[in-house]
């Protein structure tokens, strides 16, 4: 019997794979619990709709975030925070905030997406890259100045 395959299953093959089976391996394990469909004209023409859809919506969403990375790398934030005598912050500057300015800049952005080689810990210029997307990433320049 042919099927096919839903879902990733070990030693039988991936997404979207047509592949031969035991009769009864299909009716009792793969199509009852969703892993694979039947494989009919209509399902297979079902199959490439779907993967041509897929794909689409997949280019636009990482084109999208291409935008977005682009937009990032030309804005230079500034932050003001309390320091002490040599330069060092009272506290550190976090990705929460910098999450916040980007907000006010217009652009929504989770503080997990935003990765800090360490913490910002004393006044000066530095660098925070921002991860919009699993292929797309961007540098966010940052300043950081005396209050």
């Amino acid at each position: 019997m042919k099927v096919i395959l839903k879902e990733n299953v070990d030693n039988l093959g991936h997404i979207g794979d047509i592949v031969k089976v035991a009769p009864g391996y299909a009716r009792n394990f793969l199509l009852p619990k969703g892993f694979a469909i039947e494989a009919t004209e209509k399902n297979a023409k079902a199959l490439e709709h779907a993967k041509r859809h897929l794909e689409y919506k997949k280019n636009k969403v990482l084109e999208a975030a291409k935008q977005l990375a682009a937009k990032i790398e030309g804005l230079s934030l500034s932050i003001a925070h309390q320091a002490g005598a040599d330069d060092r912050l009272f506290g550190a500057v976090t990705n929460m905030e910098l999450a916040e300015q980007l907000k006010a800049n217009g652009i929504e952005m989770d503080r997990k997406r935003i990765v800090l080689a360490e913490p910002i810990k004393q006044l000066g210029d530095f660098t925070a890259t921002v991860k919009i997307h699993p292929e797309v990433s961007a540098t966010l320049k940052v300043a950081v100045t005396k209050a």
